[in-house]
Protein backbone atom coordinates (compact mmCIF):
# COMPACT_ATOMS: atom_id res chain seq x y z
CA UNK A 1 0.00 0.00 0.00
CA UNK A 2 3.20 2.45 0.89
CA UNK A 3 4.63 1.47 -2.25
CA UNK A 4 1.78 2.47 -4.44
CA UNK A 5 1.38 5.83 -2.48
CA UNK A 6 4.90 6.93 -3.03
CA UNK A 7 5.08 5.37 -6.79
CA UNK A 8 1.66 8.12 -7.26
CA UNK A 9 3.49 11.01 -5.48
CA UNK A 10 6.50 10.28 -7.53
CA UNK A 11 4.25 10.43 -11.09
CA UNK A 12 2.55 13.35 -9.59
CA UNK A 13 5.70 15.14 -9.19
CA UNK A 14 7.16 14.20 -12.16
CA UNK A 15 4.14 15.53 -14.30
CA UNK A 16 4.22 18.64 -12.48
CA UNK A 17 8.23 18.86 -13.25
CA UNK A 18 7.60 18.47 -16.70
CA UNK A 19 4.62 21.08 -16.85
CA UNK A 20 7.08 23.70 -15.48
CA UNK A 21 9.53 23.05 -17.81
CA UNK A 22 7.47 23.33 -20.88
CA UNK A 23 5.98 26.45 -19.58
CA UNK A 24 9.31 28.23 -19.05
CA UNK A 25 10.39 26.98 -22.47
CA UNK A 26 7.06 28.59 -24.07
CA UNK A 27 8.50 31.76 -22.72
CA UNK A 28 11.84 31.56 -24.64
CA UNK A 29 10.06 29.94 -27.90
CA UNK A 30 6.79 30.95 -29.73
CA UNK A 31 5.09 28.88 -32.32
CA UNK A 32 1.92 28.78 -33.83
CA UNK A 33 -0.07 26.40 -36.08
CA UNK A 34 -2.33 27.70 -38.72
CA UNK A 35 -4.80 25.07 -39.38
CA UNK A 36 -7.41 27.56 -41.13
CA UNK A 37 -8.12 27.00 -44.74
CA UNK A 38 -7.47 30.25 -46.18
CA UNK A 39 -4.28 30.74 -43.77
CA UNK A 40 -5.23 34.06 -41.71
CA UNK A 41 -3.01 33.73 -39.32
CA UNK A 42 0.24 33.17 -41.30
CA UNK A 43 2.57 36.10 -42.39
CA UNK A 44 4.29 36.32 -45.88
CA UNK A 45 7.79 35.62 -46.05
CA UNK A 46 8.68 39.03 -47.24
CA UNK A 47 7.06 40.57 -43.98
CA UNK A 48 8.74 38.05 -41.61
CA UNK A 49 11.79 39.32 -43.82
CA UNK A 50 11.25 43.30 -42.55
CA UNK A 51 10.82 42.29 -39.06
CA UNK A 52 13.66 39.98 -38.64
CA UNK A 53 15.85 43.40 -39.66
CA UNK A 54 14.62 45.85 -37.21
CA UNK A 55 17.18 47.13 -35.06
CA UNK A 56 15.02 49.15 -33.00
CA UNK A 57 11.62 49.15 -31.54
CA UNK A 58 8.63 49.84 -33.30
CA UNK A 59 5.72 51.51 -31.46
CA UNK A 60 2.25 51.23 -32.69
CA UNK A 61 -0.79 53.20 -31.27
CA UNK A 62 -4.17 51.93 -32.09
CA UNK A 63 -6.37 54.21 -32.32
CA UNK A 64 -9.19 52.19 -32.56
CA UNK A 65 -10.93 51.75 -28.93
CA UNK A 66 -14.43 53.04 -27.05
CA UNK A 67 -17.76 52.69 -28.59
CA UNK A 68 -17.19 50.82 -31.74
CA UNK A 69 -20.11 49.27 -34.27
CA UNK A 70 -19.67 45.50 -34.23
CA UNK A 71 -17.81 45.18 -37.51
CA UNK A 72 -14.85 47.41 -36.25
CA UNK A 73 -14.60 45.42 -32.98
CA UNK A 74 -13.78 42.42 -35.25
CA UNK A 75 -11.53 44.71 -37.35
CA UNK A 76 -10.12 46.05 -33.91
CA UNK A 77 -9.54 41.92 -32.90
CA UNK A 78 -7.68 40.83 -36.30
CA UNK A 79 -5.01 44.32 -35.96
CA UNK A 80 -4.25 43.10 -32.35
CA UNK A 81 -3.94 39.10 -33.77
CA UNK A 82 -1.85 40.49 -36.47
CA UNK A 83 0.50 42.43 -34.44
CA UNK A 84 0.93 39.73 -31.71
CA UNK A 85 2.05 37.85 -35.14
CA UNK A 86 4.23 40.17 -35.74
CA UNK A 87 5.99 40.21 -32.04
CA UNK A 88 6.23 36.31 -32.54
CA UNK A 89 8.76 37.28 -35.55
CA UNK A 90 10.47 40.39 -33.45
CA UNK A 91 10.54 41.38 -30.38
CA UNK A 92 11.26 44.92 -31.70
CA UNK A 93 7.12 45.20 -32.13
CA UNK A 94 5.09 47.47 -29.04
CA UNK A 95 1.66 48.37 -29.58
CA UNK A 96 -1.18 49.86 -27.46
CA UNK A 97 -4.68 50.99 -27.79
CA UNK A 98 -5.46 54.19 -27.22
CA UNK A 99 -9.40 55.85 -27.38
CA UNK A 100 -8.50 59.54 -28.36
CA UNK A 101 -12.02 60.35 -27.59
CA UNK A 102 -12.48 59.52 -23.90
CA UNK A 103 -12.14 62.73 -22.33
CA UNK A 104 -13.90 66.05 -21.90
CA UNK A 105 -15.34 67.90 -25.13
CA UNK A 106 -12.65 70.08 -24.89
CA UNK A 107 -9.35 66.91 -24.34
CA UNK A 108 -11.58 65.61 -27.61
CA UNK A 109 -11.19 68.48 -29.64
CA UNK A 110 -7.87 68.82 -28.82
CA UNK A 111 -7.04 65.58 -29.79
CA UNK A 112 -8.67 65.81 -32.98
CA UNK A 113 -6.66 68.53 -34.08
CA UNK A 114 -3.73 67.12 -32.95
CA UNK A 115 -4.55 63.82 -34.98
CA UNK A 116 -5.62 65.41 -38.38
CA UNK A 117 -2.47 67.51 -38.44
CA UNK A 118 -0.76 64.41 -38.46
CA UNK A 119 -3.78 63.09 -41.58
CA UNK A 120 -5.49 61.37 -38.79
CA UNK A 121 -9.23 61.95 -38.91
CA UNK A 122 -12.23 60.42 -37.08
CA UNK A 123 -14.91 58.25 -39.22
CA UNK A 124 -18.20 59.69 -38.78
CA UNK A 125 -21.47 57.33 -38.25
CA UNK A 126 -24.86 57.33 -37.88
CA UNK A 127 -26.39 55.01 -35.74
CA UNK A 128 -30.07 54.68 -36.48
CA UNK A 129 -31.93 53.72 -32.82
CA UNK A 130 -35.73 52.86 -32.05
CA UNK A 131 -36.47 56.98 -31.08
CA UNK A 132 -33.60 58.70 -32.66
CA UNK A 133 -30.42 58.34 -34.77
CA UNK A 134 -27.21 59.08 -33.16
CA UNK A 135 -24.07 60.39 -34.36
CA UNK A 136 -20.94 57.79 -33.37
CA UNK A 137 -17.42 59.35 -34.00
CA UNK A 138 -14.76 56.62 -33.72
CA UNK A 139 -11.44 56.65 -35.20
CA UNK A 140 -10.05 53.48 -37.08
CA UNK A 141 -5.95 54.36 -37.43
CA UNK A 142 -2.69 53.30 -35.96
CA UNK A 143 0.27 55.08 -35.73
CA UNK A 144 3.35 54.03 -36.47
CA UNK A 145 6.93 55.14 -34.50
CA UNK A 146 10.24 54.45 -35.32
CA UNK A 147 13.91 56.18 -34.94
CA UNK A 148 11.70 59.50 -34.49
CA UNK A 149 10.23 59.19 -37.54
CA UNK A 150 5.73 58.29 -38.03
CA UNK A 151 3.58 57.63 -40.30
CA UNK A 152 -0.16 57.09 -40.30
CA UNK A 153 -2.00 53.78 -41.60
CA UNK A 154 -6.11 53.76 -42.12
CA UNK A 155 -7.11 50.65 -40.78
CA UNK A 156 -10.21 50.48 -42.99
CA UNK A 157 -9.46 50.03 -46.64
CA UNK A 158 -12.74 52.36 -47.61
CA UNK A 159 -12.83 56.39 -47.06
CA UNK A 160 -16.23 57.39 -44.95
CA UNK A 161 -19.77 56.12 -45.34
CA UNK A 162 -21.00 53.02 -43.81
CA UNK A 163 -18.44 49.84 -42.95
CA UNK A 164 -20.41 46.70 -44.10
CA UNK A 165 -19.47 43.50 -43.21
CA UNK A 166 -17.73 43.53 -47.01
CA UNK A 167 -15.63 46.43 -46.47
CA UNK A 168 -14.78 45.19 -42.88
CA UNK A 169 -13.75 41.85 -44.01
CA UNK A 170 -11.35 43.72 -46.68
CA UNK A 171 -10.08 46.02 -44.20
CA UNK A 172 -8.94 42.72 -42.31
CA UNK A 173 -7.27 41.20 -45.42
CA UNK A 174 -5.42 44.51 -45.98
CA UNK A 175 -3.89 44.90 -42.52
CA UNK A 176 -0.91 43.17 -42.91
CA UNK A 177 0.31 44.81 -46.10
CA UNK A 178 -0.60 47.91 -44.64
CA UNK A 179 1.52 47.51 -41.75
CA UNK A 180 4.77 45.81 -43.37
CA UNK A 181 4.60 48.59 -45.82
CA UNK A 182 4.36 51.16 -43.35
CA UNK A 183 6.96 49.46 -41.01
CA UNK A 184 8.95 49.09 -44.51
CA UNK A 185 8.83 52.96 -45.30
CA UNK A 186 9.92 53.71 -41.91
CA UNK A 187 13.01 51.35 -41.82
CA UNK A 188 14.57 52.94 -45.51
CA UNK A 189 13.71 56.30 -43.70
CA UNK A 190 13.41 58.04 -47.50
CA UNK A 191 9.93 58.87 -49.14
CA UNK A 192 9.59 57.90 -52.80
CA UNK A 193 9.49 61.25 -55.39
CA UNK A 194 6.50 61.08 -56.86
CA UNK A 195 6.46 63.99 -59.70
CA UNK A 196 3.37 65.23 -61.56
CA UNK A 197 4.71 66.22 -65.32
CA UNK A 198 4.03 69.70 -66.51
CA UNK A 199 3.82 71.87 -70.04
CA UNK A 200 0.67 69.96 -72.15
CA UNK A 201 -2.33 71.13 -70.57
CA UNK A 202 -2.15 68.70 -67.45
CA UNK A 203 -4.89 68.99 -65.09
CA UNK A 204 -4.07 71.89 -62.66
CA UNK A 205 -3.16 71.69 -58.56
CA UNK A 206 -7.00 71.85 -57.77
CA UNK A 207 -8.40 69.22 -59.34
CA UNK A 208 -5.41 66.95 -58.40
CA UNK A 209 -5.68 68.13 -54.66
CA UNK A 210 -7.28 65.22 -52.89
CA UNK A 211 -4.80 62.68 -54.76
CA UNK A 212 -1.92 64.56 -53.73
CA UNK A 213 -2.90 64.75 -50.42
CA UNK A 214 -3.76 61.35 -49.90
CA UNK A 215 0.06 60.89 -51.08
CA UNK A 216 1.39 63.14 -48.62
CA UNK A 217 1.94 61.01 -45.47
CA UNK A 218 3.95 58.13 -47.99
CA UNK A 219 5.60 59.66 -50.54
CA UNK A 220 7.27 62.78 -51.84
CA UNK A 221 5.48 65.03 -54.07
CA UNK A 222 6.33 67.56 -56.73
CA UNK A 223 5.95 68.96 -60.55
CA UNK A 224 8.32 68.09 -63.16
CA UNK A 225 7.94 70.72 -66.44
CA UNK A 226 9.59 69.17 -69.14
CA UNK A 227 10.33 72.29 -70.67
CA UNK A 228 12.56 73.60 -68.03
CA UNK A 229 15.13 70.50 -67.95
CA UNK A 230 16.99 68.78 -70.22
CA UNK A 231 16.13 65.12 -68.72
CA UNK A 232 14.33 63.55 -65.93
CA UNK A 233 16.20 62.80 -63.07
CA UNK A 234 16.86 59.59 -61.87
CA UNK A 235 15.91 60.87 -58.23
CA UNK A 236 12.15 60.61 -59.88
CA UNK A 237 11.11 57.57 -58.55
CA UNK A 238 7.35 57.58 -60.50
CA UNK A 239 5.75 59.95 -63.13
CA UNK A 240 1.88 61.06 -63.15
CA UNK A 241 1.20 62.52 -66.63
CA UNK A 242 -2.42 63.39 -65.45
CA UNK A 243 -4.69 64.31 -68.66
CA UNK A 244 -2.63 66.44 -70.49
CA UNK A 245 -4.60 68.36 -73.62
CA UNK A 246 -1.92 69.83 -75.29
CA UNK A 247 1.28 68.01 -77.94
CA UNK A 248 4.26 66.40 -76.42
CA UNK A 249 7.08 67.56 -78.59
CA UNK A 250 9.91 64.61 -79.68
CA UNK A 251 12.45 66.31 -76.93
CA UNK A 252 10.35 65.84 -74.10
CA UNK A 253 8.92 62.06 -76.07
CA UNK A 254 12.47 61.75 -75.55
CA UNK A 255 13.50 62.52 -72.37
CA UNK A 256 10.63 60.43 -71.44
CA UNK A 257 11.54 57.19 -73.14
CA UNK A 258 15.00 57.31 -71.97
CA UNK A 259 13.61 57.68 -68.01
CA UNK A 260 11.42 54.67 -68.70
CA UNK A 261 14.83 52.91 -70.23
CA UNK A 262 16.73 53.91 -66.96
CA UNK A 263 14.91 52.59 -64.88
CA UNK A 264 11.56 55.23 -64.02
CA UNK A 265 8.32 54.41 -63.75
CA UNK A 266 5.31 55.95 -65.55
CA UNK A 267 2.04 56.77 -64.78
CA UNK A 268 -0.39 57.80 -67.94
CA UNK A 269 -3.80 59.08 -67.23
CA UNK A 270 -4.95 60.04 -70.81
CA UNK A 271 -7.89 60.70 -72.46
CA UNK A 272 -7.86 60.22 -76.39
CA UNK A 273 -11.63 62.16 -77.29
CA UNK A 274 -12.08 65.99 -75.68
CA UNK A 275 -15.01 65.93 -74.97
CA UNK A 276 -16.81 66.55 -71.31
CA UNK A 277 -20.34 67.17 -70.02
CA UNK A 278 -20.11 70.65 -69.91
CA UNK A 279 -19.10 70.84 -73.78
CA UNK A 280 -22.42 68.74 -74.38
CA UNK A 281 -24.71 71.56 -72.01
CA UNK A 282 -23.53 74.19 -74.09
CA UNK A 283 -24.57 72.61 -77.35
CA UNK A 284 -27.17 70.03 -78.86
CA UNK A 285 -24.54 68.18 -80.47
CA UNK A 286 -20.72 67.86 -79.81
CA UNK A 287 -18.85 65.68 -82.61
CA UNK A 288 -15.41 65.36 -79.94
CA UNK A 289 -11.71 65.50 -81.78
CA UNK A 290 -8.81 63.48 -80.63
CA UNK A 291 -5.91 65.29 -78.31
CA UNK A 292 -3.08 65.95 -80.34
CA UNK A 293 -0.96 64.08 -77.84
CA UNK A 294 1.03 62.53 -80.24
CA UNK A 295 1.81 59.75 -77.86
CA UNK A 296 0.86 57.16 -79.69
CA UNK A 297 4.39 55.87 -81.01
CA UNK A 298 5.70 56.03 -77.27
CA UNK A 299 2.82 53.83 -76.12
CA UNK A 300 2.47 51.36 -79.29
CA UNK A 301 6.30 50.53 -78.78
CA UNK A 302 5.85 49.82 -75.22
CA UNK A 303 2.85 47.37 -76.03
CA UNK A 304 -0.78 49.71 -75.80
CA UNK A 305 -2.62 51.42 -77.98
CA UNK A 306 -5.33 54.08 -76.98
CA UNK A 307 -8.14 53.53 -79.40
CA UNK A 308 -10.20 56.56 -80.86
CA UNK A 309 -13.40 55.82 -79.61
CA UNK A 310 -15.96 55.96 -76.57
CA UNK A 311 -17.28 53.23 -74.53
CA UNK A 312 -20.35 53.07 -73.02
CA UNK A 313 -21.27 50.31 -70.65
CA UNK A 314 -24.54 49.63 -69.00
CA UNK A 315 -23.32 49.15 -66.04
CA UNK A 316 -22.41 53.38 -65.03
CA UNK A 317 -23.58 55.82 -63.09
CA UNK A 318 -26.14 59.05 -63.46
CA UNK A 319 -26.23 62.16 -64.18
CA UNK A 320 -28.80 64.96 -63.32
CA UNK A 321 -30.45 66.95 -66.26
CA UNK A 322 -33.45 69.58 -66.24
CA UNK A 323 -36.92 68.01 -68.06
CA UNK A 324 -38.94 70.73 -68.44
CA UNK A 325 -38.74 74.45 -68.95
CA UNK A 326 -39.81 74.95 -65.20
CA UNK A 327 -36.47 73.24 -63.85
CA UNK A 328 -37.42 70.19 -62.78
CA UNK A 329 -34.68 67.50 -62.63
CA UNK A 330 -34.55 64.10 -62.67
CA UNK A 331 -31.65 61.59 -62.75
CA UNK A 332 -30.56 59.37 -65.96
CA UNK A 333 -28.22 56.63 -66.40
CA UNK A 334 -25.07 57.92 -68.45
CA UNK A 335 -23.63 55.20 -70.34
CA UNK A 336 -20.18 57.50 -70.99
CA UNK A 337 -19.12 57.01 -66.87
CA UNK A 338 -19.17 53.28 -66.57
CA UNK A 339 -18.92 51.82 -63.11
CA UNK A 340 -15.14 49.04 -63.29
CA UNK A 341 -15.77 46.83 -61.19
CA UNK A 342 -12.19 44.62 -60.75
CA UNK A 343 -12.70 40.90 -61.44
CA UNK A 344 -8.80 40.09 -61.12
CA UNK A 345 -7.13 38.46 -58.24
CA UNK A 346 -4.28 40.47 -59.04
CA UNK A 347 -3.49 42.27 -55.88
CA UNK A 348 -3.78 45.99 -57.19
CA UNK A 349 -7.27 45.25 -57.76
CA UNK A 350 -8.46 42.29 -55.68
CA UNK A 351 -11.54 42.97 -53.29
CA UNK A 352 -11.67 46.36 -54.74
CA UNK A 353 -14.52 48.58 -55.14
CA UNK A 354 -15.71 50.05 -58.40
CA UNK A 355 -13.68 52.74 -60.08
CA UNK A 356 -15.71 55.39 -61.78
CA UNK A 357 -14.43 56.90 -65.37
CA UNK A 358 -15.46 59.30 -67.53
CA UNK A 359 -15.58 58.84 -71.40
CA UNK A 360 -13.28 56.77 -71.57
CA UNK A 361 -11.49 54.79 -74.46
CA UNK A 362 -10.82 51.31 -74.93
CA UNK A 363 -7.33 49.89 -74.80
CA UNK A 364 -5.39 47.70 -77.06
CA UNK A 365 -2.25 45.36 -76.30
CA UNK A 366 0.47 45.30 -78.70
CA UNK A 367 2.89 42.56 -79.41
CA UNK A 368 6.51 43.94 -78.56
CA UNK A 369 9.61 43.07 -79.63
CA UNK A 370 11.29 42.47 -75.53
CA UNK A 371 8.59 40.05 -73.41
CA UNK A 372 6.25 42.52 -71.62
CA UNK A 373 3.08 41.37 -69.48
CA UNK A 374 0.50 43.00 -70.39
CA UNK A 375 -2.54 42.38 -67.82
CA UNK A 376 -5.69 44.40 -67.73
CA UNK A 377 -6.90 45.72 -64.42
CA UNK A 378 -9.78 47.63 -65.26
CA UNK A 379 -12.07 46.45 -67.57
CA UNK A 380 -15.80 46.70 -68.63
CA UNK A 381 -18.60 44.47 -68.16
CA UNK A 382 -20.35 42.20 -71.31
CA UNK A 383 -22.72 44.91 -71.62
CA UNK A 384 -21.09 47.60 -73.80
CA UNK A 385 -21.15 49.65 -76.83
CA UNK A 386 -18.27 51.19 -78.99
CA UNK A 387 -18.95 54.71 -80.43
CA UNK A 388 -15.85 55.38 -82.94
CA UNK A 389 -14.65 58.65 -84.24
CA UNK A 390 -16.01 60.55 -85.65
CA UNK A 391 -18.46 60.59 -83.24
CA UNK A 392 -21.59 62.99 -82.58
CA UNK A 393 -22.98 63.44 -79.01
CA UNK A 394 -25.81 64.53 -77.78
CA UNK A 395 -28.52 64.04 -74.58
CA UNK A 396 -31.04 62.38 -77.27
CA UNK A 397 -29.44 58.48 -76.53
CA UNK A 398 -31.28 59.00 -72.72
CA UNK A 399 -34.56 59.47 -75.43
CA UNK A 400 -34.18 56.05 -77.47
CA UNK A 401 -32.01 53.78 -75.20
CA UNK A 402 -31.01 51.29 -77.50
CA UNK A 403 -32.44 47.78 -76.87
CA UNK A 404 -30.68 45.35 -74.67
CA UNK A 405 -29.38 42.95 -77.50
CA UNK A 406 -27.15 45.67 -78.88
CA UNK A 407 -25.33 46.05 -75.72
CA UNK A 408 -23.34 42.61 -76.48
CA UNK A 409 -19.68 43.69 -77.89
CA UNK A 410 -17.92 41.75 -74.46
CA UNK A 411 -15.47 43.13 -72.23
CA UNK A 412 -13.06 45.61 -73.15
CA UNK A 413 -9.97 47.07 -71.31
CA UNK A 414 -9.56 50.76 -69.51
CA UNK A 415 -6.18 50.20 -67.17
CA UNK A 416 -3.77 48.24 -68.40
CA UNK A 417 -0.44 47.31 -66.29
CA UNK A 418 2.71 46.30 -68.82
CA UNK A 419 5.75 44.52 -66.99
CA UNK A 420 8.89 43.37 -68.47
CA UNK A 421 11.46 44.56 -70.41
CA UNK A 422 10.55 47.98 -72.86
CA UNK A 423 12.33 48.75 -76.32
CA UNK A 424 13.41 52.57 -76.55
CA UNK A 425 10.91 54.08 -79.60
CA UNK A 426 14.54 55.84 -80.56
CA UNK A 427 16.47 52.66 -81.17
CA UNK A 428 18.44 53.66 -84.53
CA UNK A 429 17.22 56.87 -84.78
CA UNK A 430 19.01 58.74 -82.38
CA UNK A 431 19.26 62.04 -83.55
CA UNK A 432 22.47 64.65 -83.58
CA UNK A 433 20.24 66.87 -80.97
CA UNK A 434 19.76 64.04 -78.80
CA UNK A 435 23.07 62.91 -78.77
CA UNK A 436 24.85 66.59 -77.68
CA UNK A 437 21.92 66.10 -75.02
CA UNK A 438 22.89 62.60 -73.82
CA UNK A 439 26.12 63.76 -73.88
CA UNK A 440 25.84 67.29 -71.78
CA UNK A 441 23.99 65.25 -68.83
CA UNK A 442 26.91 62.66 -69.34
CA UNK A 443 24.26 60.07 -70.13
CA UNK A 444 24.82 57.25 -72.40
CA UNK A 445 21.78 56.23 -74.61
CA UNK A 446 19.91 53.58 -73.69
CA UNK A 447 18.25 51.26 -76.21
CA UNK A 448 16.43 48.82 -73.76
CA UNK A 449 15.10 48.93 -70.47
CA UNK A 450 15.72 46.45 -66.99
CA UNK A 451 12.71 44.75 -65.94
CA UNK A 452 10.37 48.22 -65.20
CA UNK A 453 6.06 48.79 -65.05
CA UNK A 454 3.97 51.36 -66.15
CA UNK A 455 0.48 51.65 -66.34
CA UNK A 456 -1.89 53.08 -68.73
CA UNK A 457 -5.57 54.41 -67.80
CA UNK A 458 -7.57 55.57 -70.63
CA UNK A 459 -9.07 58.27 -68.57
CA UNK A 460 -7.75 61.27 -67.29
CA UNK A 461 -10.31 62.21 -65.02
CA UNK A 462 -9.91 58.70 -62.52
CA UNK A 463 -7.32 61.15 -61.12
CA UNK A 464 -9.57 64.62 -60.97
CA UNK A 465 -11.28 65.61 -57.69
CA UNK A 466 -14.56 67.77 -57.82
CA UNK A 467 -14.20 71.50 -56.06
CA UNK A 468 -16.71 72.55 -53.51
CA UNK A 469 -18.41 75.24 -54.52
CA UNK A 470 -19.38 76.37 -51.51
CA UNK A 471 -15.71 76.73 -49.67
CA UNK A 472 -13.85 76.18 -53.34
CA UNK A 473 -12.42 72.60 -50.98
CA UNK A 474 -11.59 69.35 -52.94
CA UNK A 475 -14.06 67.08 -52.68
CA UNK A 476 -12.58 63.28 -51.95
CA UNK A 477 -11.33 61.73 -55.18
CA UNK A 478 -14.40 59.18 -56.60
CA UNK A 479 -17.00 61.25 -55.05
CA UNK A 480 -20.23 61.26 -57.24
CA UNK A 481 -22.21 64.25 -56.77
CA UNK A 482 -25.03 62.67 -57.91
CA UNK A 483 -25.53 59.50 -56.19
CA UNK A 484 -23.28 60.77 -53.31
CA UNK A 485 -21.06 57.49 -53.48
CA UNK A 486 -16.87 57.49 -53.33
CA UNK A 487 -15.66 54.92 -55.83
CA UNK A 488 -12.25 53.51 -55.09
CA UNK A 489 -10.45 55.43 -57.92
CA UNK A 490 -7.98 56.91 -55.07
CA UNK A 491 -7.61 53.28 -53.77
CA UNK A 492 -6.46 51.85 -57.05
CA UNK A 493 -3.97 54.69 -58.20
CA UNK A 494 -2.56 54.31 -54.68
CA UNK A 495 -2.57 50.15 -55.54
CA UNK A 496 -0.99 50.81 -58.43
CA UNK A 497 1.89 53.28 -57.03
CA UNK A 498 2.53 51.00 -54.18
CA UNK A 499 2.83 48.05 -56.62
CA UNK A 500 5.12 49.50 -58.99
CA UNK A 501 7.43 50.98 -56.52
CA UNK A 502 7.52 47.71 -54.18
CA UNK A 503 11.04 46.53 -54.30
CA UNK A 504 10.85 44.76 -51.34
CA UNK A 505 7.53 42.23 -52.46
CA UNK A 506 5.51 42.91 -49.60
CA UNK A 507 2.81 43.19 -52.08
CA UNK A 508 2.85 39.81 -52.15
CA UNK A 509 0.46 40.06 -48.99
CA UNK A 510 -2.09 42.27 -50.15
CA UNK A 511 -3.07 39.36 -52.30
CA UNK A 512 -4.24 37.09 -49.09
CA UNK A 513 -8.27 36.67 -48.61
CA UNK A 514 -9.80 35.92 -44.94
CA UNK A 515 -12.92 34.41 -46.46
CA UNK A 516 -15.87 35.89 -45.20
CA UNK A 517 -18.31 32.91 -44.17
CA UNK A 518 -21.70 34.41 -43.77
CA UNK A 519 -24.92 32.41 -42.51
CA UNK A 520 -27.77 31.05 -44.27
CA UNK A 521 -30.54 32.84 -42.81
CA UNK A 522 -33.23 31.10 -44.42
CA UNK A 523 -31.74 27.37 -43.70
CA UNK A 524 -31.00 28.50 -40.31
CA UNK A 525 -35.11 29.34 -40.15
CA UNK A 526 -36.13 26.35 -41.78
CA UNK A 527 -33.58 24.05 -39.63
CA UNK A 528 -34.25 25.61 -35.92
CA UNK A 529 -35.75 23.10 -34.17
CA UNK A 530 -33.49 20.54 -34.99
CA UNK A 531 -30.30 22.29 -34.37
CA UNK A 532 -32.05 23.60 -31.00
CA UNK A 533 -32.95 20.01 -29.88
CA UNK A 534 -29.30 18.80 -31.34
CA UNK A 535 -27.49 21.23 -29.28
CA UNK A 536 -30.05 21.28 -25.74
CA UNK A 537 -31.21 17.21 -25.48
CA UNK A 538 -28.38 15.00 -27.41
CA UNK A 539 -25.78 16.38 -24.72
CA UNK A 540 -28.39 16.01 -21.41
CA UNK A 541 -29.03 12.01 -23.36
CA UNK A 542 -25.13 11.58 -23.52
CA UNK A 543 -24.59 12.79 -19.98
CA UNK A 544 -27.62 10.49 -18.88
CA UNK A 545 -26.19 7.31 -20.71
CA UNK A 546 -22.39 7.92 -19.56
CA UNK A 547 -24.52 8.23 -15.84
CA UNK A 548 -26.15 4.76 -16.58
CA UNK A 549 -22.87 2.83 -17.94
CA UNK A 550 -20.60 4.25 -15.29
CA UNK A 551 -23.03 2.83 -12.41
CA UNK A 552 -23.43 -0.57 -14.21
CA UNK A 553 -19.91 -1.08 -14.69
CA UNK A 554 -18.76 0.11 -11.08
CA UNK A 555 -21.48 -1.87 -9.58
CA UNK A 556 -20.76 -4.42 -11.52
CA UNK A 557 -16.56 -4.25 -10.13
CA UNK A 558 -17.29 -4.01 -6.90
CA UNK A 559 -19.54 -7.00 -6.74
CA UNK A 560 -17.02 -8.95 -7.86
Amino acid sequence: MGSNKLKAIYTFLMTLAIVIVLNVLGSFVYTTFDLTEDKRFSITDPTKKLLNNLKEDVVVKIYLAGELPAGVKRLQKSTVELLDGFKSYSSRIDYEIENPLGGTPEEDNAAKKFLGEQFIFPNNLIVKGAEENRELLFYTYANLSYQGRNIPVNLVAKEGGGLSDYDINNSINLLEFKFADAINKLLTGIKPNIAFVRGHGELNDGQTASFRNALKTRFRIGYYNLDSTTHVSNDVDLLIVAKPTETFPIKHKFQLDQYIMNGGKVIWLLDKMAVNLDSLKRAPTVIPHDYPLDLDDLLFNYGARIQPNLLLDLQCTQIELAIDAKGTRDKFDWFFHPVITPQSDHPIVKSLDGVNLYFPSTIDTIRTKSYVKKTPLLESTESTKIQRSPIELSFNILRNVPPSSQWNKGKFTTGLLLEGIFDSEYNGRVTDEMQSLLKNINQPFKAKSEDNKMLVVSDGDIIKNLINPQNNSPLPLGFNQWSGYTFANENFLINSIEYMLDDANLFAARGKEVKLRRLNTKKATEERGFWQILNILVPLFLLVLFGIVFTLVRRRKFNR
